[in-house]
């Protein structure tokens, strides 16, 4: 149960003073988590929605000595008003003239009542003002001031402003209202993060850490570097490590059935490989086998770089279950590399005798059906499929294996979905987008890792080259040399399907049609819209030679292979993001032909996008591409489905508080081996008696160290109530927007006695 304490944060936002039925779903919209939209926003979500800056008012002086642009705070005498006049585009402005001993200032208001103005600036009266000055003809003016405040309530002008990320129908000011009634219910919370570590890192309590934030007195305190930014992000990271802790172990706590391999099956695949495994495909086969082989539920994530040799890796792995009498899921994150895969280990699976099939969202009636009977019946060993696999309708005979191909695609419900299809499932996810450190402790830091780190032999490096799209003229002109000359087959990839009258970027539509004018029946066109029987057409082309060149969305980002195609063409290079530029490169260079891969882009480029074409030209390395990446775009939601754009942290920044990531996954896992239920309460000092001896032991309770009386009557061993860890969650998961891990546990396995205590109330939307 959540303690009664926390319950006024858990309040909606209708029981805020100013909050009204017109407001109150503009505020959601604007606080809310946006893992969670069907939850309704609360106090809690209000009070995380931290400042994006602030804007100093600490600078005073006089009229006359306040520079252009800058913010100023001003006492000033007013002198007189001049009302505005005219009709239409010819009417002036009210001004409001005022002085102070260095010289006259305007004060000018557009489209203001003049009776307001005069009753908030009356004549003779002295005013405080604060805004922005400019300098207009040789004579100082404040357009529109920010604050106008007497002499008498100049203690409540904000010298220094917290600003937030706003919305339609919710200004600062409101904001400002809003947030002061939300911080008068914080209650007196006893401490739960540990005394040590509060001083180590200079953590101020929670209230004050939130009261430091939305009424800061310097920049200092609104700095995600700050301590208590710092405090809150720290907060949230525990939260966060807990609930995935709980995600972990309820995964292995499904007793996990031993698959050993007799090696029949994978004796026969080596057979039939036309090339030699790399030896860091050796050591990933050789990790997952000896897991499958144990007594343990095998959770094992394997990274590489684009090109590693990953699929190879999840077909042995298939294989061994297979011999041991079991059945293998491989889910893709699309429809077009789900049927690709399923085409590329088709020859090697019948090589072995491994019954294949191809389960999408694309399959209909009798077909669907068919395979869904053989697979329940045991007469399928190895299901490709989509997110489809997933599905309630799909039953396995004996899943032994689930694999997640490009499991940055999927959230937690839908991996953990697939894995719950059969009795202590063995989970094998896979990432051709190499993960940072900070976020490998984050999402996987529990997880076994196989680590790819080579590439096939024979790869030749890819050649990259930024080029303006001004010379364009150019590129078609070299592209179709190559095809001409050089039989190159050639990607052509553009970010949006169709022209849009709001965006000047390259469709492929319009792209595919002229190039076609050029190349004739040489093109073909790929996107998401297309049928999947025409995607399916144009790939097959695009394969076998009938077509050279491929216009393409971003949906051959991941997965394509194409071993002869050598030259990637990226329109409006400028608007991807790194790890995606560098997967579409990676379509490239699969081969043994040098590669070539052109970043087209319009100018002028803003620093970021000018970083990552530099990132893009000077290095092939995906993990260093990982860690740019981070720093210039974030990772992905962790616990949620959302898994691109910025982190799904809400308070956290992986590139700031990455030290305090490693220090939370430490500590949870210190407080789960100590408590797996959860069930003691946080946040608890123990009584201290004055005749007690210096010697020190656990107190029973909270497990804190205690002094060890002489004799039991002097030391009672008594605790004060704490908000527990349940509070701790409720807090973290508000922070964090993930507000069902019940659901996530539950779908992992059917005995959660050991988070109960967590999950009974960390639904914000419950109670």
């Amino acid at each position: 149960m959540r303690p009664e304490i926390l319950n006024p944060l858990f309040q909606p936002l209708t029981s805020l003073s100013g909050v009204g039925p017109r407001v109150a779903p503009r505020l959601s919209r604007l606080v809310g988590p946006a893992a969670e939209a069907g939850r309704e926003a609360v106090v809690a979500d209000l009070l995380f929605h931290l400042p994006s800056g602030i804007v100093d008012r600490r600078r005073r002086g006089h009229i006359a000595a306040s520079p252009h642009g800058v913010i100023a705070t001003l006492r000033v005498r007013v002198d007189r008003h001049k009302p505005g006049g005219g009709t239409g585009g010819r009417r002036t402005p009210h001004r409001v003239y005022v002085h102070d001993d260095s010289g006259e200032l305007a004060l000018v208001y557009f489209h203001a009542e003049g009776g307001w103005l005069e009753r908030m600036l009356p004549v003779g009266e002295t005013r405080w003002i604060s805004g922005t000055v400019e300098w207009f003809n040789g004579a100082p003016q404040m357009v529109h001031p920010d604050h106008v405040v007497s002499e008498e309530d100049f203690a409540a002008l904000p010298l220094v402003e917290p600003v937030y990320p706003l919305t339609e129908g919710i200004g600062l000011k409101l904001l400002h209202r809003i947030l002061g009634d939300g911080l008068s219910r914080l209650p007196a919370l006893p401490e739960w993060q540990d005394g040590e570590l509060m001083r180590r890192q200079s953590f101020p309590p929670f209230a004050e850490a939130l009261k430091a934030l939305h009424a800061p007195e310097g920049p200092e305190d609104v700095d995600p570097a700050g301590p208590a930014w710092r405090r809150l992000a720290y907060d949230e990271l525990l939260a966060g490590q807990l609930a995935l802790a709980l995600v972990r172990a309820s995964l292995r706590k499904a007793a996990g059935r031993p698959r050993p391999g007799s090696g029949r099956l994978t004796k026969q695949l080596r057979a039939a490989l036309p090339f030699a495994l790399t030896g860091a495909q050796e050591r990933a086969i050789a990790d997952v086998a000896a897991d499958l082989a144990g007594p343990v539920r095998m959770i094992r994530l394997v990274q590489g770089d684009v090109g590693s040799g990953k699929t190879m890796v999840a077909l042995f792995a298939a294989a061994t279950v297979i011999e041991a009498g079991g059945q293998a899921a491989f889910m893709a994150p699309t429809e077009l590399l789900a049927r690709q895969h399923a085409r590329s280990l088709e020859a090697l699976c019948a090589a072995a005798g491994i019954r294949m099939a191809v389960l999408t969202g694309r399959d209909r009636n009798r077909e669907r059906e068919r395979i869904l009977a053989a697979v329940a019946a045991g007469e399928i060993d190895f299901l490709v499929g989509t997110h489809a696999i997933f599905q309630s309708e799909v039953e396995f005979a004996d899943l032994g294996l689930a694999i997640v191909d490009e499991q940055h695609r999927f959230g937690v419900h839908q991996r953990l979905a697939l894995s719950a299809k059969g009795a202590g499932t063995h989970l094998l996810v896979m990432t051709a987008t190499p993960i940072p450190r900070t976020l490998m402790l984050s999402c996987f830091g529990d997880m076994d890792v196989s680590r790819l780190d080579e590439k096939p032999a024979g790869r030749k490096p890819i050649l990259t080259r930024s080029v303006s799209l001004d010379r364009l003229d150019e590129v078609v002109e070299r592209i179709r040399s190559a095809v001409r000359d050089e039989g190159a087959k050639v990607y052509w990839v553009c970010p949006l399907v169709e022209e849009s009258e709001v965006s000047d970027l390259a469709a492929a539509t319009e792209r595919h049609a002229h190039l076609a004018e050029l190349f004739g029946k040489d093109v073909a066109l790929v996107h998401g819209r297309m049928k999947p029987a025409e995607k399916d057409e144009a790939m097959r082309r695009f394969q076998s030679g009938e077509a050279r060149v491929l216009v393409s969305t971003t949906v051959i980002e991941v997965g394509v292979d194409v071993p002869d195609a050598t030259i990637m063409v990226i329109e409006h290079a400028e608007r991807f993001g790194l790890a995606q530029l560098h997967q579409l490169r990676g379509r490239v260079g699969r081969g043994d032909r040098p590669s070539t891969c052109l970043l087209l882009f319009k100018g002028p480029l803003g620093e970021v996008a000018r970083a990552r074409l530099e990132v893009m030209r000077e290095t092939e390395d995906g993990f260093r591409i990982a860690e740019e990446d981070l720093k210039l775009r974030g990772g992905g939601e962790l616990l949620g489905t959302r898994q691109s754009g910025m982190p799904g942290f809400r308070i956290a920044r992986p590139e700031v508080h990455g030290d305090l990531i490693e220090i939370a996954r430490d500590d949870a896992a210190l407080v789960l081996a100590r408590d797996p239920a959860l069930a003691s309460r946080a946040g608890r000092r123990c009584a201290r008696c004055s005749t007690c001896s210096v010697a020190t032991r656990p107190c029973g309770c909270c497990g804190r160290l205690r002094p060890d009386p002489v004799s039991t009557r002097h030391h009672t061993g008594s605790c004060s109530l704490g908000v527990g860890w349940t509070g701790i969650a409720a807090f973290g998961f508000t922070i964090s927007g993930v507000t069902r891990p019940a659901e996530m546990i539950s779908l992992a396995a059917s005995s959660t006695d050991m988070s109960s205590m967590i999950i009974s109330d960390c639904g914000t939307n419950s109670r």
